[in-house]
């Protein structure tokens, strides 16, 4: 009897001791095909153009090509789920972006726990959005949009690229600190969004710095505020919000890779050394800044105490201005 659970316990160990040296080889080996980065938004967005700046990288960095599915709509929620329900194998990854930390509080039901059901690996990038304005639109200065707003309540329309996107809660953000009241166009993406404001389908709009800055030097868009604590480099002619007159308004887009928390956590570290080599190579640094935006590349804690704190703000924001879905 003695010497059966001997025996027993003998082999539960052996079972123990492989399958714990067999977790790094799989993560050696891995990725052995291709990896599916789950977009959230349309192809020509400020996420889109950063994901597959990264993705090419990450790329060389996997040695498998890193293939960027473009999935719109429902606020970043219809990507969301897809990631939440496939399966932990770090074969299909989440490129999320600020919508994530907003729809907890806009929708009161979810098919996915943005905590539970993902696990962070590490930011992509950072950028500011730019308050902008049709040019045949008679304003100078979010002063002058203010009055405007303020004088004809509800006869500005602004687009965004989805209700609960980061586009509209700045909006929010800003209509709720000055009292005004802007009719809210919500699209599917972030490009159709800058479109209707390209064509003066809508008059105003929160757009990402990437997106905005070719079309404020061309004047095709006017500048009125960058959403940031500082001005762009991009665009160092914008003044911030803040020095605009309205306090404390930040509002910053940002993307990062998450996947499902059932992956291993010995493919979450690879995808996590990978992705920081891409995020920090000289070549992409270089291309990101170019478009307005900051590299990131932080640790796994660090971007989930940013996600958090992220959370709550819209949290707040959403409340004061009433937002909800359903």
């Amino acid at each position: 009897m003695v010497r059966s659970i001997a025996l027993a316990v003998r082999s539960a160990c052996v079972v123990a001791v492989t399958l714990v040296a067999a977790m790094p080889a799989a993560a050696q080996e891995f990725p052995t095909r291709s990896i599916r980065m789950v977009l959230p938004f349309p192809a020509g967005g400020g996420s889109d153009l950063v994901a597959r700046i990264i993705a090419q990288k990450y790329s060389q960095q996997l040695g498998q090509q890193v293939i960027v599915d473009n999935r719109a709509g429902a606020s970043g929620n219809i990507a969301a789920d897809i990631v939440a329900k496939a399966p932990g194998d770090g074969y299909t990854v989440f490129f999320a972006n600020s919508s994530i930390s907003i729809s907890p509080a806009i929708y009161k039901k979810l098919s996915f726990d943005p905590v539970k059901d993902f696990s962070p690996i590490s930011m992509a990038s950072s950028y500011p959005f730019v308050l902008v304005a049709h040019p045949a639109l008679p304003v100078k200065s979010v002063r002058d949009l203010v009055t405007l707003a303020r004088g004809k309540p509800n006869s500005l329309d602004y687009s965004s690229a989805g209700t609960g996107t980061m586009s509209h809660m700045a909006m929010e953000m800003l209509r709720v600190k000055t009292g005004t009241r802007i009719t809210h166009l919500p699209y599917k993406g972030a490009a159709p969004a800058t479109v209707a404001l390209l064509t003066g389908e809508s008059q105003v709009a929160f757009v990402v710095m990437p997106v905005a800055a070719p079309h404020i030097a061309s004047n095709r868009l006017r500048g009125l505020g960058v959403a940031d604590k500082v001005r762009s480099a991009v665009a160092p002619n914008v003044p911030t919000m803040i020095e605009a007159g309205v306090p404390d308004h930040v509002a910053v887009q940002w993307n990062g890779l998450l996947v499902p928390s059932k992956t291993p956590q010995a493919i979450q570290d690879k995808l996590y050394r990978e992705w920081v080599a891409a995020v920090k190579s000289p070549e992409v640094v270089q291309r990101i800044r170019a478009e307005g935006a900051e590299p990131s590349g932080n640790t796994p804690a660090e971007f989930s105490a940013f996600f958090r704190a992220e959370a709550a703000k819209w949290a707040d924001v959403a409340k004061q201005s009433g937002t909800t879905v359903d």
